[in-house]
């Protein structure tokens, strides 16, 4: 066995060892009550990757497991998690990737480029911007790639990397695309404006927040768009770019909204977790301590839904203090989870002195089935919203 696989194993049984103690002493400075028995989960396996990561993974069809990290390295790993490939970018990857239908893997980074890699981890091409791309890419049915730039515009690529047309708009784009059934593509911007594109480029319309958006948007079984803005309020237009409702919560960190199977929307404000029901009424909320919630949840097939915050607890209820089960991430919570075909989550954690591990914990549960039950939408993280649910 060679010396990096020993070390990995050595890391996951230390970070085994350690989370039932440090449970222990996380919850008792969260202040809420912890109602029944809440269960403990454990490592199928982990990883350590080393640096920071704040892509969230997306799953490809056989299994595989893609992010990015922030030392510009892009890996893949098997569902048993033994290590695929790794790519070597130039600069921080911030950008959750996307994979397309035949495989190939797109993502964002601060090299200012738009990358393209085959399934065996070669680069097919490069488009390089003006400035970041921490936006995740989102995928058209024809292929076309839609993404944001911090240099303010908005591009759409062919499946060869050509450029097929750009939209510029007032401010910086970290606002991840979504498409709609009808192929409208939506987007935030820093302009305080929330756009609507039809596939040839042109505007179909902006509706103006009261401040830059920052957060992902959510797009419903009836075309409805869900989205967060810093100025404090969460805001659900109708396809035609008219304001359904909008509800004040005076959130400003950057958690995207998901939506569960009976139709609740889930969101991170600030440091706690909100479900709001589809006519725009708080349901419930749920504390997260003093720690910040800044990644989407993810909601499950079996009415529940997972939250993580900074402070590295990652968190799974189907109700407000009804906990079903906990997973200590050792004050790392950059990451938005995500769930395979098989139960497992993957997530990111943090052993001190060590790095992050990727670790996938066995579950029982799937993706929930509702129109965009995680951040992206989708397993393969398409951003793209489909006529029925995964």
């Amino acid at each position: 066995m060679s010396l990096p696989v020993v070390l990995n194993y050595l890391s996951a049984a230390v970070a085994r060892a350690w989370t039932a103690f440090i449970l222990i002493l996380v919850f008792a400075t969260i202040p809420f009550p912890c109602r029944g028995e809440t269960g403990v989960l454990t490592n199928a396996w982990s990883f350590v990757i080393g640096p920071a990561c704040y892509s969230s993974p997306a799953i490809a069809e056989d299994g595989t497991i893609y992010f990015g990290v922030f030392n510009g390295d892009f890996r893949a790993f098997r569902p048993d998690g033994s290590p695929k490939w790794v790519f070597h970018g130039d600069r921080e990857i911030k950008s959750s990737p996307a994979v397309g239908a035949d495989g190939t893997i797109y993502f964002g980074s601060r090299g200012r480029k738009l990358y393209a890699l085959g399934p065996d981890g070669t680069k097919k091409w490069e488009f390089k911007t003006g400035a970041w791309v921490d936006c995740s890419p989102a995928l058209a049915k024809d292929g076309t790639i839609y993404f944001g730039s911090w240099d303010k515009d908005f591009y759409a690529l062919n499946p060869d990397g050509s450029q097929q047309w750009r939209f510029p708009t007032g401010g910086e784009i970290v606002s991840s695309p979504a498409i709609g059934v009808e192929g409208t593509v939506y987007f935030g911007s820093h302009d305080r404006r929330f756009y609507a594109l039809v596939p040839a480029g042109r505007k179909a319309w902006e509706y103006v927040s009261g401040g830059p958006i920052i957060s992902s948007p959510a797009i419903d079984r009836d075309g409805t768009l869900y989205f967060t803005s810093v100025d404090g309020f969460f805001y659900a237009l109708l396809p035609s770019g008219s304001l359904k409702w909008k509800l004040k919560t005076g959130g400003v960190t950057e958690s995207s909204p998901v939506i569960g199977e009976d139709g609740t929307i889930y969101v991170g404000v600030n440091t706690a977790l909100w479900a709001i029901s589809p006519d725009g009424k708080k349901k419930w909320e749920q504390s997260s301590g003093a720690a910040l919630i800044e990644v989407a949840p993810l909601a499950l097939d079996d009415d529940t839904v997972c939250f993580v915050s900074r402070l590295g607890m990652l968190i799974n209820l189907g109700a407000p203090n009804q906990f079903n089960w906990s997973y200590y991430q050792n004050w790392y919570g950059c990451v938005s989870p995500a769930v395979g075909r098989d139960g497992r989550i993957y997530t990111m954690a943090n052993i001190v002195g060590t790095g992050i591990l990727l670790c996938a914990l066995e579950t029982e549960v799937r993706l929930a089935k509702s129109p965009w039950p995680k951040f992206r939408g989708d397993a393969q993280a398409t951003g793209r919203c489909k006529a029925t649910a995964p």
